[in-house]
């Protein structure tokens, strides 16, 4: 499969004063297209810096970082936020949502910003709030919508420009159960039914197990990839 993201010998390293943080230590690893991946590891392993640096967040301190074969830090700000906001899709823990608008304005509001033109923009809206289950709150404001509901807008917002992966850093953090679990079975949907590439950061190893692919973090280091097919360790 092709390859769609890949890091080689990354390292982020955060001043503290005149102290030096590593955050990520010599990252290599390739992320395939139509890849289903979890970034797993405990609190302050490197995985929300790794998910940064994957979504063209931030630039790495060393090494090179390829999106589509592009090498990030060769790029001009506006030349990789057009590259960002084509390509990715960003799902939050904490929802991210304009609080005074609605559902479907929250929706639209990445495709004024790419420039779409008005009907299509309303009809991707009412097409991906369909498809999450929104169709009859799509004109709710966020205050009005459960946290599971308040995911989903973040869901179609992600998907409304048709991006190619779809990064989710925690995305049931704030939902019971039985919320996160239809929340997974999107993603599912979108992994297997769209084709969608998905990476997820998660601290939970239930939610990983649904992933094809988790990546280990730990003190900054890959130490273990594992697949449906193969374990490799560090």
């Amino acid at each position: 499969m092709e390859t769609l993201v890949k890091l080689k010998d990354v390292w982020k390293i955060y001043q503290m004063g005149e102290v030096e943080v590593p955050a990520l230590r010599g990252v290599t690893v390739e992320i395939k297209r139509g890849d289903f991946v979890a970034i797993i590891g405990a609190s302050g392993s490197g995985k929300s810096t790794m998910m940064n640096l994957i979504g063209c967040l931030d630039i790495p301190s060393k090494g090179k970082i390829f999106l589509k074969n592009q090498e990030i830090t060769e790029l001009s700000e506006s030349d990789l936020a057009t590259l960002r906001g084509k390509t990715i899709g960003f799902i939050f823990q904490q929802y991210n949502l304009m609080q005074s608008m609605s559902a479907y304005q929250n929706v639209v509001l990445p495709m004024e910003f790419l420039e779409y033109d008005d009907k299509t923009s309303s009809e991707k809206a009412d097409r991906i709030l369909k498809m999450v289950g929104l169709e009859s709150h799509m004109h709710h404001l966020p205050s009005q919508l459960s946290g599971g509901q308040q995911q989903r807008v973040s869901i179609a917002r992600s998907l409304v420009t048709d991006p190619e992966v779809i990064l989710a850093d925690e995305p049931t953090g704030n939902l019971d159960s039985k919320t996160g679990k239809e929340i997974i079975n999107i993603f599912l949907r979108l992994w297997k039914e769209e084709h969608k590439t998905i990476i997820m950061v998660t601290h939970d190893l239930k939610l990983a197990q649904y992933a094809h692919t988790l990546i280990e973090l730990k003190d900054g280091q890959i130490v273990k990839i594992e697949n449906k097919n193969q374990v490799v360790k560090k």
